[in-house]
This record gives structure tokens, sequence and C-alpha cells, in this order.
């Protein structure tokens, strides 16, 4: 990569989930908060993996228009019946819920995105829709300049809608944009429709049973080991 097309990015579109914050262990704290007989990483790791399915349903039409709290929802009925947890009341259930608005960040999150935002437009580009953004936002720390949501384009990654429409709203080239994120099928999808690429190591994702490969490839633009190295890298 050139130091002239970095010169040119004048956008960071974050991933959330992962890149960002640390879901799989917000929400096993939780659920181990609720029920201490529960594994809470893998209460987690399978409501995450209820996550893509249920976007999936969105993209074939099969389901209108739907919202990630209300996905998550759906997902979280089904799997409270696996983990023996259905006794939970509606309260209870909503509370559950919107722990998805309550993650923790990555201790290096906050104070990377600080720092690229004297420089770059920060924003989200996430699946989460724009209420449990800001309200992650608030919980976390994590000052960005904007959130985008799939909420806006009706439209879920890895659809071209999505990392296209960054580039529109801000009216720039698709060039001019750089999509951070910890997971390659996401930066994959943004390279083909021109953005640049930061990998950002999140071993642990899963949750440090469950280590992932965070070995660096050759497509990205650049790989980093956290949004701080990200921001030692694009400030120097």
């Amino acid at each position: 990569m050139t130091a002239e097309r970095l010169e040119d990015v004048r956008v960071l579109a974050f991933d959330v989930f992962g890149t960002v914050v640390d879901w799989c262990s917000s929400i096993a704290q939780e659920i181990e908060q609720l029920n201490p007989e529960i594994d809470g990483r893998t209460f987690a790791r399978a409501w995450r993996a209820g996550y893509q399915p249920a976007m999936q349903r969105v993209r074939a039409g099969e389901l209108p228009w739907t919202l990630i709290d209300d996905l998550h929802r759906m997902i979280l009925d089904d799997i409270l019946m696996e983990f023996g947890m259905s006794e939970l009341d509606e309260s209870q259930k909503r509370h559950l819920n919107q722990a998805w608005h309550r993650l923790q960040a990555w201790p290096d999150s906050a104070q990377g995105i600080a720092r690229l935002k004297a420089r770059y437009i920060t924003t989200t580009l996430s699946n989460g829709n724009i209420n449990l953004l800001v309200n992650m936002a608030k919980a976390a720390g994590l000052n960005w300049d904007c959130v985008l949501s799939a909420e806006v384009f009706h439209a879920y990654k890895p659809d071209p809608a999505t990392y296209l429409g960054v580039a529109r709203i801000f009216d720039v080239r698709p060039d001019q944009v750089m999509l951070v994120a910890a997971h390659q099928d996401d930066l994959d999808a943004a390279r083909q429709c021109g953005l640049l690429t930061a990998y950002i190591e999140r071993p642990t994702e899963f949750g440090a049973d469950m280590p992932k490969d965070v070995s660096p490839h050759p497509a990205n633009t650049l790989h980093a080991s956290s949004i701080t190295a990200l921001a030692d890298t694009l400030l120097t």
C-alpha cells in the first residue's frame, strides 16, 4: 500500500461487535450473574451463532426488515429453552436482550478511537441498530463522530449498500474509506466495493478458551494488533 493512498483516507468505518467491543466476555458475565450454573461463554457463543442465520432470513426475504434487537430476541427465546432458563419473566428477558447495549469495550478501543478522531472521521458501520449502538457508545465511552448502522441502509453487511453507503453519506470515494474490522469476511466484502481495509487482532473474541487465528492476510491494507496500534501506524 502506497503512502499516497493512505494519505487520501478520510473516513474510518468500524465494525463493532468483536472489533471494538468484547461481546463474549460481556454476555458471559451477565448470564453468570443470572445463573451461576450456566457456562456464560458457551451461552454467549450460542447466542452469537444465531446472528448470521437470522440476518440471512432478512436478506432472503423470509422476514421483512428487522432490527438486530428484534433478531437477538428471537434467538434468545430459543436458546433460553436450550439452557434451561425459560423460567425468566418478560422483564428479565427484555433486560437480558439489552445486554448487547451494555457490551464492554476492549481496553484499547476508546483511546484508539479518540486518537484517530484527530485526523479522521470515525464512524460505526455495524449490523447493530442505532439505538443499540448509541447506548453501547454511552456505556463504553466510545466517542464516535457518527453512528452508521445497517438500519440506515436497510441492508445487512456484506451487502454492498452498506460499504458504499458510507462513501455516499460522507461524499468521498470508496477508496477514501477504510473499514476497520476483526473479521476477514467483512474486510473482503468491503475491499470488493473499493474500500481500504485494516484488520484488528482480537484472538480472544470467542473467549480465551477458543482462540482464533489472527494471522495477517496479504489482501488487507493494514494489519494491527489493536486500535491503538492502528493509530500508531496512521498517525505517524
